[in-house]
């Protein structure tokens, strides 16, 4: 009986010095003889030393690890370029700027080497040292999400939402028969939207019907620069990742009512998050209401995107506008 492949996509650009951490520690993980695996380390156009880092691994780790160079721009490239080359039974996921448990790989995929699970999510936690400053929410579930952090808690069991992409893994099966990583969302240089490719990808599973396991054995250590502990870090990645939603899915919720292609409803709502944030005590629930704020302009401004290029559309077309923006 042949034995089952894993193989972990790591997607980098010009990030050496945290990349040689992240390999170092997927070098000392820790599975059975009986399983075959690799890391896949996909550069995708960089230009610092990322090359000499991950050949100098391929040196000291023969087999184990593996160089591929992408020239497309953009990660979600990168990731489906990865996809096509890996050849394994089951494909892991990691970031360039974390660094994983000795056990990460194993307890992650464990589910998947068995079967009846298409996907599968682990923790993401900070690394040693961080403490939170005052003005962030710690008690919501994607509070921390600016900070690509994932805690669904000790128990493990049937997971419901998308995982994150630094601590993912899927039967290699599932992008035969759903596709890749849409190239339109997720980091990309000159990118405006710079988020959702793998929310879009773990949801388009989700929603055919394909079940995901959490498993909180399987954790992850994320870097926390100190130029992500800042407020304007949080504002500005909730704000992008309301555009990138609306991208993904169109709006969810239907109505007749649009201003310049805006819905009115959005125009209430920020009204009342505006309030919200002038009138919040605590600087927590203060700065959380102006999160409020950021996220319903940046839905704002991709609802306004979408009837601008639809009337340009229109224009060329030479036809007419219809009333209300498509989703």
């Amino acid at each position: 009986m042949r034995a089952m492949k894993i193989t972990v996509i790591l997607c980098t650009y010009n990030r050496c010095q945290s990349l040689a951490k992240a390999l170092q520690s997927v070098a000392l993980s820790r599975l059975p003889n009986s399983v075959d695996w690799d890391v896949l380390v996909v550069d995708n156009n960089s230009n610092d030393q990322t090359r000499s880092v991950v050949e100098d691994y391929c040196r000291r780790h023969p087999k184990r690890f593996r160089y591929l160079f992408e020239s497309r721009p953009g990660k979600s490239n990168a990731l489906n370029s990865g996809i096509r080359e890996a050849k394994a039974d089951v494909l892991a996921f990691m970031d360039d700027d974390v660094e994983v448990d000795p056990d990460w790989l194993h307890c992650l995929t464990n589910c998947l080497m068995e079967g009846g699970w298409s996907g599968a999510g682990g923790r993401i936690l900070p690394e040693n040292g961080f403490t939170p400053p005052r003005w962030m929410q710690m008690k919501e579930r994607y509070a921390l999400a600016p900070l690509a952090l994932f805690d669904y808690g000790p128990e493990a069991g049937e997971l419901k939402v998308n995982p994150f992409g630094t601590n993912m893994a899927f039967r290699a099966e599932m992008f035969t028969r759903y596709g890749g990583f849409r190239t339109d969302l997720g980091p990309k240089p000159g990118s405006d939207i710079r988020h959702n490719e793998d929310a879009e990808f773990g949801s388009r599973l989700l929603a055919a019907g394909e079940r995901f396991w959490y498993e909180p054995s399987a954790i992850v250590y994320h870097s926390m620069p100190p130029e992500r502990i800042r407020k304007e870090h949080f504002l500005a990645w909730w704000f992008d990742k309301a555009r990138a939603d609306i991208r993904q899915d169109g709006m969810q919720v239907q109505t007749r009512w649009y201003v310049a292609g805006v819905p009115l409803y959005l125009l209430r709502r920020l009204s009342i998050w505006s309030l919200r944030w002038m009138c919040s005590l605590g600087p927590a629930r203060r700065f959380q209401c102006k999160i409020g704020v950021w996220r319903i302009i940046g839905m704002i401004k991709e609802c306004r995107r979408r009837y601008l290029e639809e009337r340009q559309a229109v224009a060329v077309s030479g036809g007419s506008a219809s009333r209300t923006p498509p989703d």
